[in-house]
């Protein structure tokens, strides 16, 4: 697959791009190089303008990597951190003015994220202030659990991967209820990407998760956001970034959906500039 059968928009925006540089920032882990001048091939190919950097689980609270390529990408790219509970707040404007606009929470069991569920309520209150939103991955079969915490947070929220369901769910779990319920309440908003993570129907369609991407993107087309999950770490082979981006032509039936999901709805939650 060479061509995207979505037509390219001004501003496209790509809402979870991980970036490793092994070579000069190291890694406790073996892993490849997934560079930002890497991703840029990616960039041109699928006609994007714009990415979300998420701080790699493997870098832990160094972020150095990160704000690297944040530096090379220049106004083109926000980043969302990861950040010790008691960071200055001296600290924090000059991640703002880099270009960071949140803080990954990483809360899938056994995932091993540096920021655990004791330090969500005091960040998401340092950076509510600054409107940045907290990145968050959980299990979503367990959200009805987690719905009122979530709701009552003073700072905008996004949830990966379609809600994340380990094991896929039909639209009248509890938990895909709680999630629909969430994103109702202004303030929540859901990555539809990486089908491939949990669906066991499996491509091309990953019809187990599609089923929930279309749910959100018709009853929620102002809170849904798009992302490759590039370089799709611990997948392999990895899937087809251009397959993935088509995917959004089947959740998303029209241009001006898929114009909000790609393009309004980042500018919004990450403060692009309009287009």
């Amino acid at each position: 697959m060479s061509e995207s059968s979505l037509s390219a928009m001004s501003g496209s925006c790509d809402c979870h791009v991980h970036i490793y540089d092994p070579e000069r920032f190291p890694l406790l882990q073996q892993i490849a190089r997934a560079s930002w001048s890497d991703y840029q091939h990616v960039q041109w190919r699928l006609g994007l303008e714009r990415a979300l950097l998420v701080q790699a689980n493997g870098y832990g609270f160094d972020i150095d990597c990160l704000l690297d390529a944040l530096a090379q990408a220049g106004d083109t790219a926000r980043a969302i951190a990861v950040i010790p509970p008691d960071i200055s707040d001296e600290t924090l404007s000059k991640l703002h003015s880099a270009g960071v606009r949140g803080v990954r929470f990483m809360l899938i069991p056994n995932a091993q994220g540096a920021l655990g569920w004791e330090a969500l309520d005091s960040i998401s209150a340092r950076i509510a202030e600054l409107s940045w939103v907290i990145n968050l991955q959980v299990d979503g079969r367990q959200l009805h659990n987690y719905e009122a915490r979530l709701r009552a947070l003073p700072s905008a929220v996004s949830i990966d991967h379609t809600g994340k369901f380990l094991e896929p769910v039909g639209i009248d779990h509890l938990g895909f209820k709680s999630l629909l319920s969430l994103l109702d309440s202004d303030k929540v908003w859901v990555k539809v990407s990486a089908p491939y993570e949990t669906s066991k129907s499996g491509p091309p369609h990953y019809e187990d998760v599609s089923v929930l991407a279309r749910t959100l993107v018709q009853a929620f087309p102002e809170r849904c956001l798009w992302a490759s999950n590039w370089p799709h770490p611990g997948r392999s082979p990895a899937p087809d970034d251009l397959a993935m981006l088509d995917l959004l032509s089947e959740w998303a039936l029209n241009d001006n959906v898929r114009r909000r999901i790609l393009v309004d709805n980042p500018a919004e939650l990450y403060g692009f500039k309009p287009v």
